[in-house]
């Protein structure tokens, strides 16, 4: 994977339970990863696969 710009999900509070984001624009590609350890457990997800999961946690952000 090319180096990516990583960005910590704006819903992070304090410690390391956040999850950060990053884009590769030529293979469309989204990269999600949990910030404890940031260079081994990566999801990736085409852009429509992420938009669905980001729109069922704001329809009910309190899932589990």
């Amino acid at each position: 994977m090319p180096t990516s710009t990583w960005q910590k999900s704006s819903y992070c509070g304090e410690g390391e339970a956040c999850v950060h984001v990053a884009a590769t624009p030529l293979t469309e590609t989204i990269h999600l990863t949990e910030s404890a350890d940031p260079r081994r457990a990566i999801l990736d997800a085409h852009p429509a696969a992420f938009d669905a999961l980001l729109a069922v946690l704001k329809k009910d952000p309190h899932r589990g």
